[in-house]
């Protein structure tokens, strides 16, 4: 994808960059691939892929929902959609949960390279973030490559009621959904919509958007070694 279609394809869904929000998705792009050759960030480090497969992908979830308020993108990686989702959504507050020491070197640089404010970084996991931060967010998203009921559970106790958890799944995003149902029902969400989208590669991306009808009960999320070991 190229700028110009970058630009265009937000445009049509209600997206408007300027000039200096298009300056700071450049520099990203850059600072990913220059950084990339001291930690393993991401395998995709060109600039057209970049705008395609980081920056548009992570975007998608904001076609179907405004998001403002409060967000934490936990296990951000290299920021995606956390950082992404600041550029195009400059009044969002942001906190990007991940535990890799490095990659919050990354982020925090990177931060400060775009002169971004209300965004922090901290050097957690998800289910220890919690314990101080229970039901602030008004959204939380993930693009972990967990089982869904596991992110359910780690994420969906940051969620404030009538919040969101928005996850980002691949293809078999469908599936998941029916095999996370217990998981949905015991953090207090419903399935609010599930929209199914296809890539310029032929992907495709399912984004579902859980909505938080009910107070998460105190005992989740469990520990995670005991979430792996029997998920909900």
């Amino acid at each position: 994808m190229d700028k110009n279609t970058f630009i265009n394809k937000l445009k049509e869904n209600g997206i408007e960059i300027s000039d200096t929000q298009m300056a700071q998705f450049d520099e990203y792009a850059s600072f990913l691939k220059e950084y990339n050759e001291k930690i393993n960030l991401t395998a995709i480090t060109e600039y057209e892929e970049v705008l395609d497969k980081h920056f548009y992908d992570s975007l998608l979830l904001s076609f179907n929902k405004e998001i403002k308020g409060t967000l934490v993108d936990v296990g951000t990686g290299a920021g995606f959609p956390g950082v992404v989702l600041k550029i195009a959504f400059p009044e969002l507050k942001v906190v990007l949960v991940e535990p890799i020491k490095k990659r919050c070197v990354f982020l925090q640089e990177l931060i400060d390279r775009l002169g971004l404010k209300d965004i922090e970084v901290v050097n957690t996991r998800g289910e220890d973030f919690v314990v101080k931060h229970r039901e602030e967010y008004d959204f939380v998203t993930a693009r972990a490559v967990s089982a869904l009921n596991v992110l359910i559970e780690v994420c969906g106790a940051l969620v404030k009621k009538k919040g969101y958890f928005i996850a980002l799944r691949g293809s078999s995003g469908l599936e998941e959904i029916k095999e996370a149902n217990k998981a949905i029902k015991t953090m207090g969400f419903e399935v609010e919509e599930t929209v199914e989208v296809e890539l310029n590669d032929n992907s495709k991306r399912i984004i579902s958007y859980f909505k938080k009808v009910e107070s998460t009960p105190k005992k989740f999320p469990r520990q995670y070694s005991i979430i792996k070991q029997k998920s909900l």
